[in-house]
């Protein structure tokens, strides 16, 4: 795993360690020393903690004007053991919408599982975004399934094109773009 790294061909974009509304503003990154794990497996450094033992990210793409975001996943999401979605919520997710945004795109290919406890802070933050939406896009398909059977995914939008996004080759507009069409057409 230590070799999987965050997407980065969209760095001339955005960089959130230089984004002053970022959670992560002014966080520095070591190429060399490996500081984060998921149990025996070590991380790539360019990964963001956020609290949970098992569960990283990195803020891939802000764009404040539109109020969308692109956030990277690597790990465990688990809500059982270690409620990963209450400090996701509090220390990542709460900045953001109260920095105006309310369209969040979760990249979920390197979440390996998802363990579920309630679904408070999922109502909460779907609450938060009003008029916005929460879209994960090429989550794996055990992982959605486990969403799905806690009803997450009332909250979190998946299935159909949203689990197969060559999103890499694209900007992030595009992303964005592609994700809105897809949930135009659902709620619409």
């Amino acid at each position: 795993m230590h070799e999987i790294e965050p997407y980065y061909k969209w760095r001339d974009d955005y960089i959130a360690a230089e984004d002053e509304y970022s959670p992560f503003y002014a966080t520095e990154y070591s190429e060399f020393e490996f500081d984060k794990q998921v149990y025996n497996y070590l991380l790539h450094p360019q990964w963001d903690a956020f609290g949970s033992n098992t569960l990283y990210l990195k803020v891939l793409f802000v764009d404040y004007d539109r109020g969308y975001s692109i956030i990277e996943f690597i790990g465990e999401w688990n809500d059982a053991i270690n409620n990963d979605i209450m400090m996701l919520k509090r220390e990542i997710l709460d900045l953001m919408t109260d920095s105006g945004i309310r369209y969040f795109i979760l990249i979920g290919e390197n979440v390996l599982n998802f363990h579920s406890s309630d679904d408070c802070y999922y109502e909460e933050w779907f609450q938060d975004v009003e008029d916005g939406w929460i879209a994960g896009i090429n989550f794996r398909e055990h992982v959605i399934d486990e969403f799905k059977r806690n009803n997450i995914d009332y909250y979190i939008n998946f299935g159909g094109v949203l689990d197969d996004l060559g999103w890499r080759a694209l900007k992030p507009i595009q992303v964005f773009k592609k994700v809105e069409e897809q949930l135009v057409r659902r709620l619409g």
